[in-house]
């Protein structure tokens, strides 16, 4: 039987091919989604913020994007993973408040984009943007991203092969 584990709110979860690893309601955060597919360990950020955490919230440091990758890897890495062998999935981004001032959203995005970029890891897929929640799920096994957004179906996003 597969162990289900939640990534909630500036967490982040790893695990080995028994797991099932899914994030809470994502809004203007974003989740990554990652995964080896070399030895099938995978792990999963519920990002909050851009950027690295001031010194005063390093308690909270992986609600940051940088952060939050670090964390990432760091936990990939102890089940046997190589960040060069890291390929991930992006989910969130979206503007749930409908508001034409919050910017959030984007500046998530980009700041996870750009980290991913300078640490040379490759995006596989992204459901971004818009003005509805999403909910992502990595199946380590399988190596399979799914996805919702809103009350929709949950759909196929990626499959690491």
């Amino acid at each position: 039987m597969k162990k289900i584990i939640y990534a909630q709110t500036g967490e982040v979860k790893s695990g080995k091919k028994d797991t099932i690893l899914r994030s809470s309601a994502i809004g203007s955060c974003l989740a990554i989604a990652a995964y080896d597919k070399n030895i099938q360990v995978g792990a999963l950020a519920h990002v909050m913020l851009p950027g690295k955490a001031p010194e005063h919230k390093k308690n909270q440091k992986t609600r940051y994007a940088a952060d939050a990758l670090d964390e990432l890897i760091r936990k990939m890495d102890l089940l046997g993973s190589k960040e060069k062998n890291i390929e991930v999935c992006l989910a969130g981004g979206a503007n749930v408040l409908k508001k034409k001032d919050d910017t959030i959203n984007r500046i998530n995005i980009n700041s996870v984009e750009e980290v991913l970029k300078k640490r040379k890891i490759k995006v596989k897929a992204r459901s971004l943007g818009g003005t509805e929640r999403r909910s992502i799920t990595l199946n380590v096994e399988t190596g399979c991203v799914r996805y919702t957004v809103g009350n929709g179906a949950e759909k196929l996003l990626w499959c690491f092969e």
